[in-house]
């Protein structure tokens, strides 16, 4: 196995009773690589992203993280391997609406072990990085959406991710917010050689990125 991979998918298949929604695919992603993922609805990317997040697992093949068969993990083990390795970001931001921004992107630090303390003190910087170090304490519903976007990915990148797996990111933010988070995505890589898989709809996301994987019925074309 290549250690020049951070992921690497091996001939992974899907299905949902007699629909096939996976039908082999092979994907390898490199750090500090932004991948896009585009298609038609229906495609299979949000099957395949979740599957590469550990958050479903294949019918058939394999996906390897680091050179480790993560799909052989049970579902504790999994979490575990979630909560260490990979960072999420969805299309609604899902934050708590009694916690505030800050608390919100602390919480897999909490889960991970770390005390309020080390938490915050990692959080800080990168609300920093992203432009939020005035909106930290504010409650979700006195943030805009494209702020509440912003405290998600910080939330993802508590835990210094080796991989963000991020879903439509942007699929629900005006032209504006959504161009002001692809360009945090760039800074990130640059920065923190961060690494993204993302799926999008979003033409001009897909055209930042390093590659851009077109998916058509299951398979990349």
């Amino acid at each position: 196995m290549d250690n020049a991979f951070l992921i690497r998918a091996e001939q992974v298949k899907k299905c949902y009773g007699n629909l096939e929604v996976l039908k082999g695919i092979d994907l390898e992603i490199k750090p500090s690589e932004i991948v896009c993922i585009t298609g038609e609805s229906g495609a299979g990317k949000s099957t395949l992203l979740h599957i590469l997040g550990t958050l479903d697992k294949p019918d058939h093949g394999e996906v390897y993280y680091k050179n480790e068969r993560v799909s052989s993990l049970n579902k504790k083990q999994l979490a575990t391997f979630r909560n260490q390795n990979l960072g999420f970001v969805f299309q609604f931001h899902q934050l708590l609406p009694e916690f505030s921004a800050l608390e919100n992107a602390c919480m897999p630090a909490w889960i991970a072990g770390l005390s309020k303390k080390e938490a915050e003190e990692k959080a800080k910087p990168l609300f920093a990085m992203l432009g939020l170090e005035d909106r930290m304490h504010h409650k979700p519903n006195e943030l805009s959406g494209g702020e509440q976007q912003r405290v998600s990915v910080v939330r993802a990148l508590i835990n210094s991710p080796g991989v963000i797996m991020a879903d439509e990111p942007s699929g629900n933010l005006d032209s504006k917010n959504a161009k002001a988070l692809h360009e945090h995505f760039l800074k990130l890589r640059d920065q923190l050689g961060q690494t993204f898989v993302i799926v999008t709809h979003n033409a001009e996301l897909a055209a930042l990125a390093d590659r851009n994987l077109h998916m058509v019925d299951g398979v990349f074309k």
